[in-house]
Order: C-alpha cells, then structure tokens, then sequence
C-alpha cells in the first residue's frame, strides 16, 4: 500500500466554497473511500462517505475521527467576515471551539497533520496596504479576523507543545462558480460574475477602487493540497503562510466582463462591508510559500473571467 492509500482523511465544513471543490480533489488522489466529508448537512448529490457533524459537539468529533482512524484533518467550517459581524459570539463560538476541538481531540487520537484556514482578514491599517507578507503586522477588524489570528496561534502552540503537525494558509478572496457567496467581504467578485451571466445589472457595496487580493478556487485547492503533502522540514512556518492569486478593483472586473457581456452595468452602492475592505491590504507578498514549498498560481483575471461566466451560463443550464 502506498502513502497516499494510507491517508484517511476528514474534512469539515465540507459543502462550503472551499470544501465543495476540494473534496472532489481529494478523493481523486486519495481514492473515494479515504475522504469522509462532515457537515450539519450533505447534500443529496454527494458522492462519497459523509457524516453529519456538529463540530461544537467534540463528543461527535471524537467519535467520528476514531471510527474512520483518520490520519489527516482539513478543518474547514467556519462562519466568514461581514456575515460573522452580525453575530460576533456565535462566530467566535463556531470558528474558535471547533478548532481548539480539532486540535484536542488530534493529540488523543494521535491525527498526523492538520489544516487550518487562515484569511487576508488577520491583516488591518497597521498591516500595510501594498504586498503584506505572512510575516506582516497582524491587525484584525472583525471578529472573523480576530478568530483566525487566534487559531494561527493556537495551531503553532500545538505544534510546538504537543508536536502536532498543524499547516495554514491566509486564503484571499475565493472566487467559484460552484457555491453562492456565502456572506465574506470579497464575494462582490462572485456576485458580479452571476448578474452578468444572467443578464442583469449588479449592485456592488464596495467602491469602485477598492482593490482586494483575490484566488480563483483551482488555484485555493492545489495550494492547499500542496501545503499538506510538502515535507514537514520544508514547513518553516507554523502560523499561516500567505498566498497571492491576482489583484483587480470593482471597477476593473467590471471592464473585464463587458469584454463578454458588453451590456454589463454596475452601480456602487458601498456600505458596511467597505469599512471592512478599507483595511485590507491590496496585494499580498507570499514569498515564503514560493520558498519553503514552490507555491506559484495560475490563473489570472482574464482566465478567471472566461471561466466564470462560461461555468455559470453552464450551471444555469443543467
């Protein structure tokens, strides 16, 4: 049997953005059968081994992770920034407990690495505008940010107390065709991709000039399944490495999408969430993932734009 046959691996969070595509990833590589997705809900089209699971309810965590004798765990649930500043308690509650949980009952049950997903959120107005690095002055503005700053640390403090191998990444804005937005500052971006591919207008609550680091989900995946199966020397850093896809404004996709939907209008309408996006860097510097495990994206905006609004009117199809 081969190392990967030996990988068992559960994800949390699984029918998120990130976790919808990177299962699939997964048990490509894998196999079907060493990839078990967790959730409080599968859905009906799911292909795969599921369970649904609470991950407040550490008692069911337990249970499921020594069921299965995962090896590998890919913590993915948690509640995203501008809907995480409507109910600032409950987000701290899920995205903080879940992931002291994980990292526990890992330890017991003697889990060989573990992935946390970290956020351009951990950075603020004393991070720097232009090319922060995982090494930048952590500023975080919102309880999302907060939350994610706090389990950076808390992975290295189990790595360096108990040896667990904890791995991160600080993702930018997603973009995917595949999930709704699912309530972050930078989902604008997937928001303006739909309207224009259903023929409508869009209402952006950004500024047309607010530029944000953005990741196309292809891109999000392999980085992150790169990190896991690098070499652990190769890890120097046991909080979160930063990752950099492409750069663009509001203004900037919008032009980007009227070279397909030349029609396409936008009106800027900014409101809560551009406080949020006011102090969030521009560009990211990931050098030291290019460094220590040869990260390098793929896919720009022009690519992004084609494969968006292609995907979309194929989704609306189907």
């Amino acid at each position: 049997m081969n190392s990967k046959q030996q990988h068992r691996i559960l994800v949390t969070g699984a029918f998120g953005q990130l976790g919808s595509e990177l299962v699939p990833y997964l048990q490509n590589v894998y196999g079907i059968d060493g990839v078990i997705a967790t959730d409080i809900r599968v859905p009906n089209a799911f292909t795969g081994k599921s369970e649904i699971v609470d991950v407040l309810d550490k008692d069911a965590l337990q249970q499921v992770i020594d069921r299965y004798q995962i090896t590998h765990v890919y913590h993915l649930a948690a509640v995203l920034s501008a809907k995480g500043e409507e109910q600032p308690m409950e987000t701290w509650d899920l995205n903080m407990k879940s992931w002291l949980y994980v990292l526990e009952v890992s330890v017991q049950l003697n889990v060989q690495s573990v992935f946390y997903p970290s956020s351009i959120a951990v950075y603020g107005s004393r991070s720097g505008k232009d090319s922060a690095s995982s090494r930048a002055y952590p500023d975080p503005t919102t309880v999302y940010g907060i939350s994610k700053l706090s389990g950076e640390y808390w992975g290295q403090y189990y790595n360096k107390r108990y040896g667990l191998d904890v791995r991160s990444l600080r993702y930018p804005g997603i973009v995917s065709y595949k999930t709704p937005p699912g309530g972050g500052t930078t989902d604008y971006a997937i928001a303006m991709y739909q309207s224009a591919a259903e023929g409508s207008g869009y209402t952006c609550f950004l500024k047309a000039d607010s530029q944000l680091p953005m990741m196309y989900i292809d891109d999000a995946v392999r980085a992150t399944v790169e990190l896991m199966d690098a070499p652990a020397e190769s890890i120097r850093n046991r909080t979160s490495y930063a990752i950099y896809g492409v750069s663009f404004t509001p203004s900037e996709l919008e032009h980007y999408i009227r070279s397909y939907v030349p029609d396409f209008t936008v009106e800027y309408v900014p409101d809560q969430r551009q406080a949020i996006a006011d102090t969030w860097p521009g560009t990211i510097n990931d050098q030291d993932a290019r460094e220590d495990w040869g990260w390098s994206p793929r896919i720009d905006l022009e690519k992004m734009t084609q494969i968006m609004l292609e995907n979309i009117k194929i989704e609306a199809l189907s």
